[in-house]
């Protein structure tokens, strides 16, 4: 299933990077939170609801972002990120 152009752009809207954060690292938004921190949580058997409960701050649209974003990652597509 494919997403619309929109929807890809609300998603990874969600989806920063500050130098000061994280080493820069793509991040949530608002979170001292990495995109890489939910694709392991995930890839090691956690369920979205263990992930919401381990960051309560998430939300699911949050990990959906994280996902869109390493699917585009390892698509080697830049990917321009919104400073906050």
């Amino acid at each position: 299933m494919k997403l619309g152009a929109k929807v890809r752009s609300e998603l990874l809207s969600r989806i920063g990077s500050n130098p000061e954060v994280l080493r820069g690292r793509p991040r949530i938004k608002g979170t001292r939170i990495g995109v890489h921190m939910v694709l392991e949580a995930l890839a090691s058997q956690m369920s979205i609801e263990e992930v919401l409960v381990q960051w309560p701050e998430l939300t699911r649209q949050d990990i959906r972002a994280a996902l869109l974003y390493g699917a585009r990652a390892t698509n080697y597509e830049w990917i321009a990120l919104h400073e906050e």
